[in-house]
């Protein structure tokens, strides 16, 4: 069976998992066979030389023409276009998967995962952070007990793309288009590993305290003498608590100076704790019970997840290959059957989050997702 791949969207997101699409046959043999079917997007000569870059067979200028046609839909567009395609894909019965955060508001993020929960196929959401495998051996640390009851979680995401305040306007920095900043665009990975790594050992996220700041109020248009105003978040913070008690620190910035994809998570236990660096993605800090200190865990052996499918012990990974870890869950689901993980629901509950937190914002206090 050879599933026939319809992608919308090339630019960052489309070249990352086109090369992940490439790299499964090599790597994940297992995988199911797919076809690069077609390419969508709007300016036709910039979608036609990048399909030829991808190896898609063909290119679409609307996507309701492809939705029932292919096997599975890939939605990685900017955030105000993941609604309306995503719906019209899987009420056609086909596969879905979509980038973070699922919606630009909390009602939208709703309807897309209540068609997801109607709909009999699978619908996946792009939270690739949980295919590094530190985090996926952090998790089995933390299911297995070695940090003992969760008393902290600690999450950061750190980048400083826009801290020249002439840096030019996008859409990111759009209300209308993104539905946040740096909240919704850093802040889902963040809230997304929270409720992964703890939701069995911490439960959910109950209760948020948040603060959203925006430092730069408008930018230039790029190729003109014009600007617009930014209308979303360049930082936040947030207060949060979990359901056993476990107290949590949120923070992301898109003007932290010095800093170009920092997303470190800590968490700390009544027996051990663990520390996550992506810029530094194959390692992983680990405390336990009767350690006088943190040891380095090189997380590269071929027992470890995902990795006997790459090099020998100490050939590291890179970002690129969680997303191959992240197709091949995917796609696999879709052949045979099963339900993806993490799916719409997982999207809308972190969309909850967010939400809660530009809600606690606006009110000045403490409001629960």
């Amino acid at each position: 069976m050879t599933l026939d791949i319809g992608m919308l969207g090339y630019k960052f997101m489309g070249k990352a998992h086109a090369n992940a699409l490439d790299r499964l046959p090599m790597f994940f043999p297992e995988a199911p066979a797919v076809n690069k079917d077609v390419l969508v997007g709007r300016n036709e000569d910039a979608l036609a030389d990048a399909a030829d870059q991808f190896g898609f067979d063909r290119t679409a200028t609307d996507w309701r023409d492809i939705v029932d046609e292919v096997d599975v839909f890939y939605n990685l567009g900017p955030n105000h276009v993941h609604a309306e395609p995503s719906i019209a894909a899987l009420e056609a019965g086909t596969p879905t998967f979509c980038e973070k955060p699922l919606a630009p508001t909390l009602d939208t993020a709703e309807e897309m995962a209540e068609t997801a929960a109607d709909a009999d196929v699978p619908a996946g959401a792009a939270f690739n952070y949980r295919f590094v495998p530190a985090i996926q051996y952090a998790k089995g640390l933390i299911d297995d007990g070695q940090l003992g009851e969760i008393h902290h979680f600690r999450g950061q995401y750190l980048q400083d793309w826009l801290v020249d305040p002439d840096a030019p306007w996008s859409w990111r920095n759009d209300e209308e288009m993104a539905g946040s900043g740096a909240l919704g665009d850093l802040g889902s990975h963040t809230v997304d590993l929270a409720r992964f790594l703890l939701g069995d050992a911490a439960g959910e996220i109950t209760d948020v305290s948040g603060h959203l700041r925006t430092f730069t109020d408008e930018r230039p248009v790029e190729g003109s003498d014009e600007t617009r105003p930014v209308t979303v978040d360049d930082a936040y913070s947030a207060q949060i608590a979990f359901e056993n008690g476990a107290m949590g620190t949120l923070e992301a910035s898109r003007v932290a100076n010095g800093h170009k994809n920092a997303h470190t998570i800590e968490i700390e236990g009544s027996k051990g704790a663990i520390k996550f660096d992506l810029e530094r993605l194959n390692e992983l800090q680990v405390l336990t019970e009767g350690d006088r200190g943190f040891q380095q865990v090189l997380v590269t052996d071929a027992d470890d997840p995902y990795v006997d499918h790459w090099w020998p012990p100490g050939h590291v990974i890179g970002w690129e290959h969680t997303f191959v870890h992240e197709n091949y869950e995917f796609l696999t689901a879709v052949a045979e059957g099963g339900t993806q993980e993490p799916s719409f629901a997982d999207g809308l509950a972190a969309q909850r989050v967010l939400d809660a937190v530009a809600r606690s914002d606006e009110r000045g206090e403490w409001v629960s997702p």
